[in-house]
């Protein structure tokens, strides 16, 4: 580097040797478009739910431990929020065209892309794969890691006041971040942590010298590589084994949607036996006959499909189902006694029909009931 060189300000220098940040642009583009097509399909401005964020790909270990790996590089183009976006693409773009400019537009996009899978790879095993996650965050930290790594390897050939004010402005910003996510709830500092350590380790094998013709040593590099590999393998042993899997939730869930699809039409049909009773022109012996036929035989079939489905205790839709099969027997047999006391007019078995529709009616209300979501 000529003597010239280290007083012409490192953004100059570094725009000259890259006028366009087309990756950050794209990045921040691509977040943007992101947002906005969610916001069309429902999301909240300030906050998007959790069953929004897992329809668009959120990182969560019950869907993507069940073969939907993608969500670890998919979390990192969705936000919970306005704020939320606006923060992490600020701190893209200030980071991140100073980090392209050094790196190169593919070494910038590796380190972004590492960094963030890597980031959330370590939020699904420190929060055993229970907590709903996303945002660019992990992905950010990286390239602020690496952006120190830079700062640091090029001190002497920078203006001290130009180094000082970089550097520790970036590590300042990394390390105010991580102190909040320790006091803030619902930030997902293992995604910090693992990124901005990733950055760190990219930063170093990644490295490009910024003059033409310096060479920089292959030992660093080969450390830093051997260091993050030992690392990935040992946090892919610490993958926790999911309690449940997404699969079985979506199964279970279209079970509780077709029971209550069932049990509105059963109820249509049983208001249709009523207004035929008050009518008059049925025999009792007609009226159990409908009964036993449109409510006791419909409600044994739910009763015997729903016992039949293997419910995973863990599954957060798992009471529900309980609920409704129990439900569903309550409701068979007290239609089963209805038509048998109609049949023998037997006032006890009616009066115990009557019991055993009040004792279904005590449980939750199944047309109220919607699958229960996974806790964040």
């Amino acid at each position: 580097m000529s003597v010239h060189s280290s007083f012409i300000p490192l953004h100059d220098r570094l725009r000259q040797r890259l006028p366009q940040v087309r990756v950050t642009q794209w990045l921040i583009g691509i977040n943007l478009l992101v947002f906005l097509a969610m916001l069309a399909s429902g999301a909240g401005l300030w906050h998007s739910s959790n069953a929004v964020q897992l329809a668009w790909g959120a990182n969560f270990g019950p869907a993507t431990q069940d073969g939907e790996w993608w969500r670890l590089g998919s979390a990192l183009f969705l936000h919970f929020g306005v704020l939320h976006l606006v923060m992490n693409m600020w701190a893209l773009w200030d980071g991140g065209q100073l980090v392209e400019r050094m790196y190169g537009h593919l070494r910038f996009a590796a380190i972004y892309f590492i960094s963030g899978i890597t980031g959330n790879l370590l939020s699904l095993v420190s929060h055993h794969g229970q907590a709903i996650s996303g945002g660019a965050s992990g992905a950010i930290f990286g390239v602020y890691g690496a952006l120190l790594v830079c700062l640091w390897r090029e001190r002497r050939h920078l203006q001290p006041r130009e180094f000082r004010w970089l550097f520790w402005g970036a590590s300042g910003f990394a390390a105010l971040t991580i102190v909040l996510g320790l006091l803030i709830p619902g930030i997902d500092n293992a995604a910090h942590v693992g990124g901005f350590l990733t950055g760190l380790l990219s930063g170093v094998v990644l490295a490009r010298a910024l003059e033409a013709g310096q060479t920089l040593p292959w030992r660093p590099r080969s450390l830093a590589a051997a260091a993050f590999t030992l690392a990935l393998l040992l946090l892919v042993s610490q993958i926790p084994e999911p309690a449940w899997r997404w699969s079985e939730e979506a199964l279970a869930r279209k079970e509780v949607s077709e029971f209550l699809r069932d049990d509105a039409a059963i109820r249509q049909a049983w208001q249709k036996i009523l207004y035929d009773s008050k009518r008059g022109g049925v025999s009792f012996d007609e009226l159990a006959g409908r009964i036993d036929t449109a409510i006791g035989d419909r409600y044994e079939e739910s009763f015997e499909h729903l016992s039949l489905f293997p419910i995973n205790p863990a599954l957060p839709s798992a009471k529900t189902l309980e609920m409704l099969r129990d439900y569903a027997e309550l409701r068979r047999d007290a239609s089963r006694s209805l038509a048998e006391g109609l049949r023998s007019k037997d006032s006890a078995k009616i009066r115990e029909a009557i019991a055993l529709e009040k004792k279904s009616r005590e449980l939750q209300n199944p047309a109220s009931v919607p699958p229960e979501k996974p806790k964040p």
